[in-house]
C-alpha cells in the first residue's frame, strides 16, 4: 500500500489580512485586521510537527519571496524599492497588498498531482496551477513550478509540466479541487475532478465567480496520462459557491476508500454518488461515503467552520484521523457531526483540532495548507530530503520564525520601508539553513 506524502506551505513573514480573495469569506471579513506572521508561521509549523509525530511523512516548502517588486514595475512604478512601495501605498492599494500576500502558504493550490501508479507512464505527474482568478495568486504559478522542479527533480520518478495557459477557459486552482480515492486493498483508484465552469453550459453562480474550469480538468487528465475511465469529472454546486465554497475542499474531503461531503457539495450529487458506487463496487475495501445533511449542518455552518477543510490521514498503526481546525470544536453543530462520526462504524478512528486560527481568518484550513503527494516508499526516498521535516529541521524553523517574523502586521505596516530588508534578512537565512 502507498502512503501520502503532505507537503506544506511554510507561512510568509509578511502574512497580513487584506481581504483579496472574493468568494473567500474569511478573508474578506478580516480585512483590515491586525495579524501575528510570527503566531502564523509558527501554527503552521506546529501542524506539521504534529502529523510527524503521528508517523504521517510530512515536507514543507518555504515561502516565495516577498515583497514581489516586478508586480509594481509592471503597472508602471518607477525608483527605488522603498519609492515603489510608496507609490503603490498612495495609488494602488491593491498592488501593494498584492505583492506582499503570503499566500503561497497554502500548497493545496500549488498543483494537481496524480500517483504514479494510475499513469499510463508509470511517474508522479505534477501540473502547478496558474491560479488566474486572483492577482496576487497568479504570480505563484511560475514559483510554484520552480520550487517542484528543484523537490522533485528525480525524471524517473516525477513529471513537472508547465501550468496551464493562464486564460480564463484554463482556470486552474489545484489540488483543491481534485479527490484520489483508493482501494487500499488492490490498489485501485478513482481520480475526481471537480469544476466550476464548463464555459457554455454551467448553471451560473449569482454572487461569486466559479474559479475551477472544465478545461483544465480535461487537459490535466491528458497530460497526466491517466485512463479517463477511472477518472470523473463532477461540477461544483453553484449555490455552495455563492455561499462561499469558493474551492471543493471547502464541502468535501477524501482519503482512500473514505469521502466525507456535506449534501449540497456537489450539481446533481445524488446521481454522482450511486455512480461512485457503482464505479467502486468491486473494491475489496468498499467506498465509505459519510455524507452530511444539511438539516445537520447546514452549508453556511460547514463553511464557516472548516469542517469539511479537516485533513484525513492515514495513521501507521491503522485506522484514519481527521486533522481539524479548533473552529470546528468550538461550534455546536460541527462538533456533534464529528463525534456521530466517530461513534459511527467507519475508518475514521480519531479527531485531533489544531489552532490555526491565523490560517483561518485569511480563509485556509488544515487542508488548504497541504499538498498531499501519493507516493511509493522508493519514491518518497527520491524527494530531495531538504525539505522534509525530521526533528533537526523542525528546531531549525522554529528558531528562524522566532528570530525574523514580526510579532504584528496590519495592512498599513506594509508601508514601511523596513519591511523589505527584513523580509531578504529572512529569505537568505532560511536558505542558509536548508542548504
Amino acid at each position: 500500500m502507498g502512503l501520502v506524502l503532505n507537503l506544506d506551505g511554510l507561512v510568509g513573514p509578511s502574512h497580513h489580512y487584506a481581504g483579496l480573495s472574493a468568494g473567500n469569506l474569511a478573508s474578506t471579513q478580516h480585512k483590515g485586521n491586525r495579524s501575528s506572521p510570527r503566531r502564523a508561521a509558527l501554527q503552521g509549523l506546529e501542524k506539521m510537527w504534529f502529523l510527524h509525530q503521528l508517523g504521517v511523512p510530512q515536507g514543507f516548502i518555504p515561502p516565495q519571496i516577498r515583497p514581489d517588486l516586478d508586480l509594481l514595475l509592471a503597472a508602471g512604478f518607477t525608483g527605488s524599492p522603498q519609492q515603489l512601495i510608496e507609490q503603490a501605498y498612495r495609488h494602488a492599494p491593491l498592488l501593494l497588498h498584492s505583492c506582499y500576500s503570503s499566500s503561497s502558504m497554502w500548497t493545496a493550490n500549488c498543483a494537481t498531482v496524480t500517483a504514479s501508479q494510475d499513469s499510463s507512464q508509470g511517474k508522479v505527474h505534477f501540473t502547478p496551477a496558474n491560479l488566474i482568478s486572483t492577482l496576487h495568486r497568479s504570480r505563484e504559478a511560475q514559483h510554484n513550478y520552480k520550487q517542484l522542479s528543484s523537490v522533485f527533480s528525480d525524471d524517473q520518478h516525477f513529471q513537472i509540466h508547465l501550468p496551464l495557459p493562464p486564460q480564463a477557459g484554463f482556470a486552474d486552482e489545484g489540488a483543491a479541487n481534485h479527490i484520489r480515492l483508493c482501494d487500499p486493498i488492490t490498489g485501485a483508484s478513482l481520480n475526481l475532478f471537480i469544476y466550476g465552469k464548463d464555459n457554455k453550459n454551467s448553471p451560473p453562480t449569482q454572487r461569486f465567480s466559479s474559479r475551477q474550469s472544465l478545461l483544465a480538468c480535461q487537459s490535466i487528465i491528458r497530460h497526466h496520462h491517466l485512463n479517463p475511465k477511472h477518472c470523473l469529472l463532477i461540477q461544483q454546486n453553484p449555490a455552495a459557491i455563492d455561499q462561499g465554497a469558493f474551492h471543493n475542499d471547502v464541502v468535501s474531503v477524501g482519503l482512500n476508500n473514505v469521502l466525507l461531503i456535506h449534501e449540497h457539495a456537489w450539481l446533481n450529487q445524488v446521481h454522482v454518488l450511486k455512480k461512485l458506487q457503482h464505479l467502486t463496487q468491486q473494491w475489496g475495501h468498499p467506498l465509505v461515503i459519510m455524507q452530511i445533511d444539511n438539516n445537520r449542518l447546514t452549508l453556511n455552518e460547514a463553511i464557516r467552520s472548516y469542517l469539511f477543510n479537516s485533513q484525513l490521514v492515514m495513521l501507521p498503526k491503522g485506522g484514519m484521523a481527521l486533522i481539524a481546525p479548533e473552529e470546528s470544536r468550538e461550534s455546536k453543530a460541527p462538533y456533534e457531526v464529528i463525534r456521530q462520526l466517530l461513534d459511527a462504524e467507519n475508518p475514521l478512528t480519531d479527531v485531533h483540532f489544531l489552532d490555526l486560527r491565523e490560517s483561518m481568518q485569511n480563509g485556509g484550513g488544515p487542508a488548504c495548507l497541504r499538498l498531499a503527494i501519493p507516493l511509493s516508499n522508493e519514491e518518497l526516498r527520491a524527494v530531495d530530503q531538504t525539505f522534509i521535516l525530521d526533528e533537526s529541521r523542525y528546531a531549525q524553523l522554529k528558531s528562524w520564525i522566532n528570530k525574523y517574523y514580526r510579532d504584528t502586521l496590519t495592512p498599513d505596516d506594509l508601508r514601511d520601508p523596513l519591511l523589505i530588508g527584513e523580509n531578504k534578512k529572512a529569505h537568505r537565512a532560511l536558505i542558509k539553513h536548508l542548504r
